[in-house]
């Protein structure tokens, strides 16, 4: 077990273009690689975000093109990779999964998790969002070991339900992923304290990988990747801009923080 390490998220501006997305998301692995990163995370369907009408058709299989690829880099640098989120195809219905895969140094995929609760929101003249249209929700709750820790795995949404998180931390989570397309108008407000919050909950550490600017049809993510410390102490954050940012992650600050304030230990509720 390495009790520090560095761990890096990734900010992407996503398109259509699965090609390019990719070609984005590996350049920006290898500068985190060469930066020293040992986990290193990608954002929410980072190789397609776009119309609806769209999704079936650049859905893919697992593995497939996007994971396949980032298979062949993890095993290249030997690094583990999260690959935030694609679009996988196979759900009933005509409908599609939102899954995240986590990928070891061999570049073999450890975990699966698909997205449990489904954005479907409705904003007078703001938003208009309803993945439950083209997305099938997950059932599982999904927890991966590593040498740098135990990953519970959440997407995007799944942030606004701290019962998941609390049910990954009973499992001994140390690492929480938030892979996300995370819109302009509520991600302003609530974005960086639901990250906060779930840390400092849970006592873990939270890495949050995300979209930022305009994404077909018209839709704007926040952006603010950010790695979020178990004090709640942002330690790393993307500028408004595709790019990536670090942190280094120190287990022993878990135990220190769960020894000083044993809210967990303390519960009686769940």
């Amino acid at each position: 077990m390495h009790n520090r390490f560095l761990a890096a998220v990734i900010q992407l501006n996503s398109q259509e273009n699965k090609e390019l997305n990719l070609k984005a998301a590996l350049s920006f692995i290898d500068e985190a690689c060469l930066a020293g990163a040992k986990i290193i995370c990608l954002p929410e369907q980072f190789n397609f975000l776009g119309r609806d009408k769209l999704k079936l058709a650049a859905a893919e299989e697992i593995p497939g093109p996007a994971i396949g690829a980032l298979q062949e880099k993890a095993k290249q640098k030997g690094v583990w990779i999260h690959g935030g989120s694609i679009i996988e195809k196979g759900a009933p219905q005509n409908k599609c999964w939102n899954t995240s895969v986590l990928i070891n140094p061999e570049g073999k995929i450890t975990a699966e998790y698909r997205k449990i609760h489904l954005f479907d929101i409705k904003i007078p003249g703001q938003v208009e969002m309803m993945e439950s249209a083209t997305i099938c929700p997950g059932e599982n709750l999904v927890t991966a070991e590593t040498e740098y820790g135990k990953i519970g795995f959440s997407i995007c949404y799944d942030l606004r339900f701290p019962e998941l998180y609390r049910l990954l931390t009973k499992r001994n989570m140390e690492l929480a992923v938030v892979p996300a397309a995370f819109t302009l108008q509520t991600g302003k407000d609530h974005w960086e304290v639901l990250l906060r919050a779930r840390a400092i909950e849970n006592q873990i550490y939270v890495l949050a990988a995300a979209q930022v600017g305009e994404h077909p049809p018209g839709r704007i993510c926040y952006g603010n990747a950010m790695i979020v410390d178990p004090w709640g102490t942002v330690v790393a954050r993307c500028s408004q801009r595709p790019g990536w940012a670090m942190a280094e992650i120190d287990l022993e600050i878990i135990k220190e923080t769960r020894r000083n304030i044993p809210c967990l230990s303390n519960t009686r509720l769940i």
